[in-house]
């Protein structure tokens, strides 16, 4: 290793350092590419999960951290929280291929700056990093817009989305119930226990007003089949654009 100049270590203190967790590695890569090209940034750090990715935050304390949403094991809303609790400063980006109108809301509340729609990722990430670095929160102006309407329809008392009641981790139960996971799979995966589950099982069952397990199921099942359709323009360009999927 050749010492560095002061030039270079001064440029290199100056970099804004970057940290990626997501756990497709095409995609992690992508992402370190784009943004490593850009004057000014430095990728130190990829992830694959969320525990590596607060081992990655300790070690090289960056600036900003790309999260995905749906990491294996904790997912990405229960990460932003960890990693705001240890590095209040720390800028989160999350970077996801769930739909804005499902996640957007709850990462802002989880303490994320913006979010971004891997779909978008492309052409969108230098301006939404900058925007972190100024001190804005970055979503898209489609967004902005629905949230307004939102607002006005609450005011009216309105209708929002049912899910809007459940709180993170009752989404994500709500999620893996929609794809197929029983009970002890759920817990295992989400390193709770088996009696946790049932009890935010039996909390989503009421705060949607279902009365019997098999309705709730069918209710996750549907739910989880129209997140995926929002998933699909992501994937449809998934082969041309290198941050897709």
């Amino acid at each position: 290793m050749n010492s560095s100049s002061p030039e270079a270590s001064a440029a290199t203190k100056e970099a804004t350092r970057v940290i990626i967790v997501d756990d497709h590695p095409l995609l992690r890569r992508g992402m370190g590419v784009l943004i490593s090209q850009q004057p000014g940034f430095q990728v130190c750090a990829e992830a694959p999960n969320a525990q590596a990715g607060l081992e990655a935050m300790r070690q090289h304390k960056p600036d900003i951290a790309l999260v995905d949403i749906s990491l294996p094991g904790t997912d990405g809303l229960e990460l932003i929280k960890l990693m705001l609790a240890e590095q209040p400063k720390l800028q989160i980006l999350v970077v996801s291929m769930h739909d804005e109108s499902l996640y957007a809301l709850r990462s802002l509340r989880a303490g994320a700056r913006g979010y971004l729609m891997k779909s978008e990722a492309l052409e969108q990430m230098m301006m939404a990093l900058n925007k972190l670095l100024a001190g804005d929160i970055f979503v898209t102006p489609r967004f902005s817009e629905r949230l307004v309407f939102r607002a006005i329809h609450s005011l009216e008392g309105g209708m929002g989305s049912p899910v809007d009641r459940l709180s993170d981790r009752e989404l994500e139960v709500l999620r893996l119930i929609g794809k197929g996971h029983g009970t002890r799979d759920i817990a295992n995966s989400l390193h709770l226990s088996v009696k946790t589950i049932e009890t935010h099982r039996a909390h989503i069952k009421e705060k949607l007003g279902l009365k019997e397990a098999a309705e709730m199921v069918g209710f996750a099942i549907d739910w989880a089949a129209h997140e995926e359709g929002h998933e699909h323009p992501g994937h449809a360009g998934a082969a041309e654009n290198p941050l897709g999927g």
